[in-house]
């Protein structure tokens, strides 16, 4: 069970969107970190994904466990939000 998604994104970043869109589609509320707009946060992003490019999803389960998901994959996705 999800307990909450984060998706880190950029303003140019094309698949960013494509998430978001899923997500929606889906009926998934999440919290955007746009890191154009909060740069102070991409060292977050980093720590957690281990990569430098977005989107990053973080799916937060209700044990809190984390599941973390690096680009437009929905093979990853579609399971972590199940």
């Amino acid at each position: 069970m999800v307990k909450n998604i984060t998706v880190f994104t950029t303003n140019t970043c094309a698949y960013c969107g494509m998430v978001k869109k899923w997500l929606g589609a889906k009926g998934f509320t999440y919290e955007e970190v746009n890191l154009d707009q909060n740069p102070d946060r991409q060292q977050e992003a980093f720590e957690m994904s281990g990569a430098l490019s977005v989107p990053v999803t973080i799916i937060t389960k209700h044990d809190d466990s984390r599941e973390v998901v690096i680009g437009y994959n929905l093979a990853k996705l579609a399971p972590a939000i199940a």
